[in-house]
């Protein structure tokens, strides 16, 4: 398997650290609003990865956190240390309490992944609920001479890490010739170091006790403490989308590898942007799109799905209405032609060799040469174009191999679900569908969870539509 690596700017051959076993890491939502469209596309490209492990025989552990304190809103420009924090300022603009609008939002994003059917991590940590962790590792890098506090505050010291901006390009000698930036924090003796923890003001919704102050974690220790606590030191992949690059991610490497005296992370993959109709997404614009906003113009999350199977997930994506709806016609022809593979009863003695198995090796070689989706999609397509074609001549062939090959790639690596007549489904499934639409409806998510988990066990995957939900096998 071939992995684009973002720290070696290069295709690189996949080497786990342990024969046999993954351990991969993405940074999950920051849980003060919906996901959108282009958090989406970021989680199914990691979803995808994590299938595709699995399909290869590979033990997959997989973390993804949930960001519910410490992500301010000008952590893309200042290093962690300027703005309002994400939580607190929607908490102000809802008038709730800040943990009330982290679980909302939590339990949106699950919903919205489960519709999407991402498999869900091993562990959702969060923020919040790993502050002694963080503390601990803020420690380690104060003793080690890699941060310092000042009044309360505790900062990375950016020039005691002589690798910073190997992932980015972002080098001290670049960022210094470059753009400065225009308010530093005054405890900072460089303006590029970060913040690992900032003292809090008397009326701060969420604090803790420290040995510094009272206050709480920067937003980058956050993923470096608890992808320690749940992978270790060193782990396999880390993902997410190319704004996490840099500072986030660079941030990560440099605290890190400064506190445990360890390499962080062999491979690094970012996906690139989502544009709507050729511009940035914001709600100012008018385009920002929510899977809800999909599914109100008739489309399901299927449909989406595979309109991010369309694009390599290094390759920039603009999302259209046109582009969505070609993808649910190749969902749709996915649909019929399994369905029809499920029905069919040749009634010519004649016999067709598909050739499946070369169709699964072209398959498995496309997507092991770093997620190639769109080629692994034009191989099937072509599968079934052809396997249509013999049965439009009544022929015989594998059905059970062909019926196989489709469960296997576009329902098991590609995450597609893939419809089938709930006659055929357990009355005992189709019950616990039931009580799960009723849990949604009366707003118990717990429950729908817990029941969406109790079907998944027993061998069936289950998708809501805009008018109910859907019953497959896995």
């Amino acid at each position: 398997m071939l992995l684009h690596n973002t720290l070696t700017k290069k295709k690189e051959e996949f080497i786990p650290i342990n024969p046999g076993k993954v351990s991969i890491y993405t940074c999950g939502p920051t849980v003060y609003d919906y996901v959108h469209i282009g958090n989406l596309r970021s989680y199914t490209f990691a979803d995808i990865l994590v299938r595709q492990m699995t399909h290869s025989g590979y033990e997959v552990r997989f973390i993804k956190n949930i960001t519910d304190v410490g992500h301010l809103t000008d952590d893309d420009v200042a290093q962690g240390d300027s703005g309002e924090d994400k939580m607190l300022k929607k908490a102000r603009l809802e008038k709730k309490d800040p943990y009330e609008i982290a679980r909302f939002y939590e339990n949106a994003a699950k919903e919205a992944e489960s519709e999407m059917n991402i498999t869900p991590a091993h562990y959702h940590p969060r923020a919040t609920e790993h502050i002694p962790q963080m503390i601990a590792m803020i420690e380690d890098l104060i003793t080690k001479g890699h941060a310092y506090e000042a009044n309360g505050n505790v900062f990375f010291a950016v020039e005691s890490f002589t690798n910073y901006g190997t992932l980015s390009g972002n080098t001290l000698e670049n960022l210094d010739v470059g753009a400065r930036l225009s308010d530093p924090h005054p405890d900072k003796r460089s303006q590029w170091d970060f913040a690992l923890w900032l003292s809090a003001p008397d009326n701060h919704l969420m604090k803790w006790e420290s040995p510094w102050s009272t206050g709480y974690p920067g937003w980058h220790i956050e993923c470096s403490a608890m992808s320690a606590e749940y992978l270790g030191d060193t782990f396999d992949i880390h993902t997410g989308g190319e704004d996490n690059i840099f500072p986030h991610h660079e941030a990560e490497i440099a605290q890190s590898q400064c506190a445990t005296g360890s390499s962080f992370v062999k491979y690094w993959m970012h996906s690139r942007f989502l544009l709507v109709d050729g511009k940035k997404m914001s709600k100012s614009k008018g385009n920002f799109y929510t899977l809800e906003s999909i599914k109100n113009k008739g489309f399901s999350a299927m449909d989406l799905r595979m309109l991010y199977l369309l694009s390599h997930y290094r390759s920039q994506m603009n999302f259209t209405w046109e582009s969505l709806e070609q993808a649910k016609s190749n969902r749709q022809t996915l649909e019929r032609f399994y369905k029809r593979l499920a029905e069919y009863k040749p009634s010519s003695e004649e016999v067709v060799d598909l050739d499946i198995v070369q169709a699964l090796r072209a398959f498995d070689s496309a997507m092991n040469d770093d997620l190639n989706t769109p080629a692994a999609l034009t191989i099937l397509l072509q599968f079934i174009t052809t396997g249509n074609a013999a049965m439009d001549s009544a022929k015989s062939f594998d059905q059970t191999a062909a019926i196989r090959l489709i469960t296997e790639t576009a329902g098991n690596v590609f995450g597609l679900t893939l419809t089938q007549p709930t006659t055929d489904i357990p009355s005992e499934i189709v019950s616990l569908a039931e009580q799960r639409k009723q849990a949604k409806t009366d707003k118990d998510f717990q429950k729908a969870d817990e029941l969406r988990d109790e079907i998944t066990a027993k061998g069936y995957a289950i998708e809501d539509t805009s008018d109910g939900y859907t019953i497959t096998t896995i």
